[in-house]
């Protein structure tokens, strides 16, 4: 089975590809084509996966491309992880927001829209290339941000395709490590949009435990890498939210902390890459898999605490969790889509897919991020039946700016751009969505491009 990488130069690689290894007795991988435009930082990358494949038996062979057809052809899976423009788009969007009196944040705010709108024409033109020569591939989208990328992807195209994100994973893990039980007995009643999600049951070999959750304010505060949220708000809510939400229940709070810290994560990032590939090339396949495995659990250590605390906390590297060993982050999602489509028993996992009848507060073709049952047919939506009353308009709201964002990017007009600005909770002003898009089109040639 060929497996191909749309994105193979990016960081997550080493991590999917070591769980490609993991998983050969289950998937047969035979090989694995890492498509990059930037050929330097795709070879970096490659040394490392093949160092992971030497410790694994090399049980599959790696190739390098800068030619997308040749990449994709005759594969089994597309993954697609690609982050155009690179980190420097990234941090240059968080900055804009920033200077706008919003947090910057690459997958909210003005900062994820960005994002959505550079990323939208790139992923598009790679799709009409992936059809063509793999056209039966199941195409698994990491591409933030993940759910509208995913929605522009199955109203525009014929590929098979399913959105993954960890995040809802990570809230599970953190709830079953805080009570100190075992995953596998616990069931999460879960639904939203991609980073727009929440908890609303959790029940513990049958019985329901979410009182007991809601009560326990110690739980509460632990749950998330920096103290997000205040319990008393989750327990109002009556809600567990995703960490993703503390761009709308705590923008201001980002924001400021962002101010106090002189940086954004974007910008932290940037350094922390541009160092890490500094010292790969030095060392030239020496070691280069100690000196990834350590910037891994930097940048995981550091992860929200700029935006929650005002600063990147790093936690002592003796202190970190091995990231190749951790039970939860996209390479685990992943696989474990990958092992559902091609096994005779179904699996339930947390993806990105359209609705259907899951959530009838949302249109069927909308994408969503609920519990579906995966098997060799694909993902089938479970019903999750109404949002309550108290997240619900800012489901509707978010989802009318994905829809509007995506038209926006197939008309390139600038006005109907502003208009899935106005209709974004974050932003949800007309003339300061005109200053932001100015803003981004003056300081990236690329939104010219797209934008008239």
């Amino acid at each position: 089975m060929k497996v191909a990488i749309v994105g193979g130069g990016g960081l997550r690689t080493p991590l999917i590809i070591y769980g490609l290894a993991q998983a050969q007795a289950d998937l047969g991988t035979t090989e694995v084509s890492l498509f990059d435009i930037d050929e330097p930082r795709l070879n970096v990358i490659a040394r490392l996966c093949r160092e992971i494949l030497r410790g694994s038996g090399n049980p599959f062979e790696i190739r390098v491309t800068t030619d997308l057809e040749q990449a994709a052809s005759g594969s089994a899976f597309v993954l697609n992880s690609i982050r155009v423009g690179g980190m420097a788009a990234r941090a240059r969007d968080e900055r804009i927001a920033i200077e706008h009196g919003l947090a910057g944040q690459e997958t909210t705010g003005p900062g994820g829209a960005a994002m959505a709108l550079r990323t939208l024409p790139v992923t598009l033109a790679h799709a009409r290339i992936i059809e063509a020569v793999a056209r039966d591939a199941w195409f698994i989208n990491f591409t933030n941000p993940a759910g509208l990328i995913t929605q522009a992807l199955t109203q525009n195209t014929a590929l098979k395709v399913i959105g993954i994100c960890d995040t809802p994973s990570e809230l599970f893990h953190s709830i079953a490590t805080g009570l100190g039980e075992p995953q596998h007995e616990m069931t999460f009643d879960y639904a939203g949009l991609n980073h727009l999600g929440w908890v609303r049951r959790v029940s513990l070999r049958g019985e329901d435990i979410t009182e007991r959750i809601l009560e326990d304010s110690g739980l509460l505060r632990h749950l998330y890498p920096a103290e997000l949220f205040e319990p008393e708000l989750i327990q109002t809510l009556r809600l567990i939210p995703t960490e993703y939400l503390f761009f709308y229940y705590g923008q201001r709070r980002a924001y400021e902390n962002q101010l106090r810290a002189g940086a954004s994560r974007g910008e932290e990032l940037s350094r922390l890459n541009a160092a890490l590939f500094e010292e790969l090339e030095r060392q030239n396949g020496e070691d280069g898999l100690a000196t990834y495995t350590a910037y891994l659990m930097r940048r995981n250590s550091s992860y929200m605490k700029l935006e929650g605390q005002a600063g990147s906390t790093f936690t002592p590297l003796g202190q970190c969790h091995d990231p190749f060993a951790t039970a939860t982050g996209y390479h685990r999602i992943a696989l474990q889509v990958m092992r559902g489509l091609l096994s005779d028993w179904p699996r339930e996992i947390v993806v990105n897919i359209p609705n259907g009848d899951s959530v009838p507060d949302l249109f069927p073709d909308d994408i969503v991020e609920v519990p579906c049952t995966i098997d060799r047919d694909g993902a089938h939506p479970k019903p999750v039946g109404t949002l309550p009353e108290s997240v619900r308009g800012l489901v509707q709201s978010v989802k009318a700016y994905e829809r509007t964002l995506i038209h926006a990017a197939a008309s390139g007009s600038s006005r109907v751009a502003n208009l899935a600005l106005l209709e974004y909770p974050i932003i949800g002003q007309w003339e300061l969505g005109r200053e932001i898009l100015h803003s981004l089109c003056k300081n990236d040639s690329q939104f010219l491009a797209y934008l008239h």
